[in-house]
């Protein structure tokens, strides 16, 4: 079997089974905290209103069969223990077929969670999770050595992902041709971090120098992932930096993070005792038959997937976080193919004064992570992916699919106490407001001189109004 075995790559299996399993812990968690004041019964976007609309065949889930908020608190703290369990190694020490059983139900489990949570759960990341979940399933456990079909699935599967993203970035916006996508980014990102606005203001050589970096990592760095060693360890590590990069200046969830992950399976043992000065580990189990086969066919599965991501890398119109069958599963997958200059941000404020036009009634609603109050330094929420802010930063951009942020709207008037929950501050303790509105404004990050001056990290200047002063029905009030 030493065709199939790759015994020289037993730290990057551990690294991608108990990381990719870090994730699904976070994307549990995430649903048992978001996924009920979002989709659940009295959610923005309900499940029971979807299933009407779509079929099983289109969207496969559990949730066809029955919906409750109980159901899928069960299923998710269900996934957040197998997947706690992964992360420890508990199932990796029993023969191959237990994780790979541990991995598929934890997939089974997110596929029905992700096929129905509508525009809530259609960021790439997801799919990506999917994916790698079902592929490091197939990696057996500490009694057998890594397969090496695996191992290079999972470099493929990092090649789609870094170089479909420089793809969309050459075929994209001018900013990424011309070099000046970094002026911008750090400010308009979707949510800024504690340090994103120290990076924004430096040199925009710097800057220059950063898009340039990452043309390079995501561009031509990928092919180097099927080198000979130790060429493949190193692009490994270079996308292990540039990732890092990442992590440091941004929030995108656990985007980043599960890149790092994935680009473990180019670095070799070798490499790693190399470094580290460690011992070799003590060679693997014999292979069984019935493993081998049961990998095979899988990756032969895979593989014949492949074809619809291929083609799109080299398409003239480039997919960007496609999916090409219901399971995610081999997707397109691609981000930032235009950096947008301006930052605007929606403002939901309410107001408990008789007449809607006296100013001084209304007052903001916070909320977690995306910018607000000018002065509120941004914080470091990643790799948790908090649904709600992200879509907020979608609507400023002038998304259609408003239907959400209209139900938002009305559980803020009813004083919806889960709703609440997913803010960062309730201006309105006492009661719900008598109306609610949302405003525009366009945010730029505030100079040195100006945050020494007044502390705040952000300046802000009205735009319009997105909705004008709305109540409920009748002027009733929960």
């Amino acid at each position: 079997m030493e065709w199939f075995d790759a015994g020289d790559y037993e730290v990057a299996r551990q690294v991608l089974q108990r990381g990719v399993a870090a994730c699904y812990l976070i994307g549990f968690v995430s649903a048992i905290n978001q996924f009920p004041v979002l989709l659940g019964d009295r959610g923005l976007l309900p499940v029971a209103r979807f299933t009407r609309q779509v079929r099983f065949r289109q969207s496969p889930s559990l949730f066809h069969w029955r919906y409750s908020d109980r159901m899928l608190r069960v299923l998710a703290w269900s996934g957040a223990g197998l997947a706690a369990a992964l992360v420890a190694g508990l199932p990796q020490l029993a023969p191959p077929w237990l994780p790979m059983a541990c991995f598929l139900l934890l997939f089974a489990a997110y596929l029905s969670i992700v096929n129905v949570g509508q525009t809530f759960y259609s960021f790439g990341w997801e799919s990506l999770l999917l994916e790698a979940g079902f592929v490091v399933a197939f990696l057996g456990s500490n009694d057998v050595a890594p397969p090496l079909v695996v191992i290079l699935f999972c470099r493929w599967l990092l090649f789609r992902l870094e170089f479909g993203a420089g793809l969309i970035k050459i075929r994209g916006g001018q900013e990424w041709r011309d070099l000046t996508a970094l002026y911008y980014h750090h400010e308009t990102q979707p949510m800024p971090n504690p340090v994103s606005w120290f990076v924004h203001h430096l040199p925009k050589w710097f800057h220059r120098g950063e898009v340039l970096g990452n043309h390079f990592a995501q561009l031509v760095v990928p092919f180097f992932l099927f080198a000979p060693q130790p060429l493949a360890s190193v692009a490994g590590l270079i996308v292990i930096l540039t990732q890092g990069w990442l992590v440091l200046t941004g929030n995108f969830a656990w985007l980043n993070w599960i890149t790092i992950v994935l680009a473990f399976s180019a670095i070799d043992d070798t490499s790693i005792r190399f470094v580290l000065g460690l011992a070799p580990p003590a060679p693997a189990g014999e292979t069984p038959l019935w493993f081998v086969v049961v990998v095979l066919a899988a990756t032969g599965f895979l593989l014949v997937l492949s074809w619809w991501p291929l083609r799109n890398l080299f398409a003239r119109r480039q997919l960007m976080n496609a999916s090409f069958n219901r399971y995610h599963l081999v997707n397109a997958y691609g981000a930032f193919g235009t950096v947008t200059k301006e930052r605007f941000e929606v403002v939901v404020e309410g107001s408990d004064a008789a007449d809607p036009g006296d100013e001084s009634g209304w007052l903001a609603y916070e909320f977690r992570g995306k910018p607000g109050d000018p002065a509120r330094m941004p914080r470091q929420f990643a790799p948790y992916h908090l649904r709600l802010d992200w879509l907020m930063w979608f609507l400023a951009l002038g998304t259609r699919d408003t239907r959400w942020f209209e139900m938002l709207l009305a559980r803020l008037l009813e004083g919806d106490r889960a709703t609440l929950r997913m803010l960062r501050a309730n201006p309105f303790p006492s009661g719900p407001p008598r109306y609610v509105r949302a405003r525009v404004f366009l945010y730029r990050y505030s100079t040195p001189a100006e945050r020494r001056a007044t502390g705040d990290w952000w300046v802000r200047s009205e735009v319009g109004m997105l909705v004008p002063p709305v109540s409920l029905p009748g002027g009733t009030r929960a």
